[in-house]
């Protein structure tokens, strides 16, 4: 039996993988994303490699940040890839493989993986949203994917829900500017210097010293008590909330599911996230709701990648 390969291209790492079509994975590589050229000439080592190690490959499908046109298979400007403009990727593989590529938005991506196998499973109108490197949502309404009318439904990372505040999606006070790993580095940095006599601010550098701050940084500075960095994801997740109501109100979804960061962190994120939805969204839609991580947690671009090249939904 053949096998299909997932290729998921993030904007700090890329893996492939080669699974066949129960969902055993086979195997994966995961590399440091580059530029764009040298990471399509990798990718395409690696599926070589696999092809010689495991056989016959049907289908391949890759998951990537857009800007993107799905149906035309071109990369056209995601804000977490800065050179990768007008790649015509499915035209690639295709050519240098000849077997059948599909390319899809990595929210959507995502929200097809977990609607087929995962939190989704029993929803008819669902959200994933992505909280990772950027923020975006994929959106499942009606048991149906939407792409929207130019493959951009579902950027809510651009919305501004602050009239200041960090930058994300080339907007201060974004959605994805308060809840996403560069956006949260970013608050944190503007909240040190608005704090720099804080006592908390100066245990905290005490804890990382010179390191380049990060979400994970951040993170493991909240799970040892740190109380400066507990108040930047406090207002993380509080935008989450309110980012969140949005998507309530307008879609009445029964799901949204969040992975990335949410995951990692939900035991943090949940009661400021609901608290928050509480005062803010409708009640006759957020009683409908619920709120869930992601059932695939760190392995959701995986398998998200292979159920674009499965082709189901």
């Amino acid at each position: 039996m053949s096998n299909i390969i997932g290729i998921d291209i993030g904007g700090t790492k890329t893996s492939v993988v080669i699974s066949d079509y129960e969902l055993n994975i086979i195997d994966k590589e995961k590399f440091k994303t580059l530029a764009s050229l040298n990471t399509l000439n990798k990718i395409l080592e690696i599926i070589k490699e696999y092809k010689l190690k495991y056989g016959e490959i049907s289908n391949i499908g890759i998951s990537c940040g857009g800007p993107l046109s799905s149906s035309k298979g071109i990369i056209i400007c995601p804000p977490n890839l800065p050179d990768w403009k007008n790649i015509e990727i499915v035209k690639y593989f295709y050519d240098n493989l000849n077997i059948p590529v599909r390319l899809e938005n990595d929210a959507n991506a995502c929200a097809i993986a977990e609607y087929l196998w995962g939190a989704g499973k029993d929803a008819n109108n669902m959200a994933f949203l992505t909280f990772g490197t950027g923020l975006g949502a994929g959106l499942i309404l009606d048991n149906k994917l939407y792409r929207g009318s130019s493959d951009m439904a579902g950027e809510i990372g651009h919305i501004r829900l602050n009239e200041t505040g960090p930058i994300g999606y080339n907007k201060g006070g974004s959605f994805e500017g308060f809840c996403s790993g560069g956006g949260i580095a970013e608050l944190c940095k503007i909240r040190m210097q608005e704090k720099s006599d804080n006592k908390s601010v100066g245990e905290f550098i005490e804890l990382f010293g010179d390191k380049p701050i990060s979400a994970e940084i951040l993170a493991n500075a909240v799970k040892s008590g740190n109380k400066f960095a507990i108040s930047i994801f406090e207002e993380s997740a509080f935008y989450l909330g309110k980012g969140i109501s949005i998507l309530i109100d307008i879609l009445n979804l029964d799901k949204i599911i969040i992975g990335g960061i949410y995951t990692r962190m939900e035991a943090f994120f949940k009661d400021i996230v609901l608290s928050v939805i509480k005062e803010e969204a409708l009640r006759y839609s957020s009683d409908f709701c619920s709120i869930e991580p992601s059932f695939f947690g760190e392995e959701i671009g995986d398998y998200s990648a292979l159920a674009v090249a499965m082709n189901k939904l």
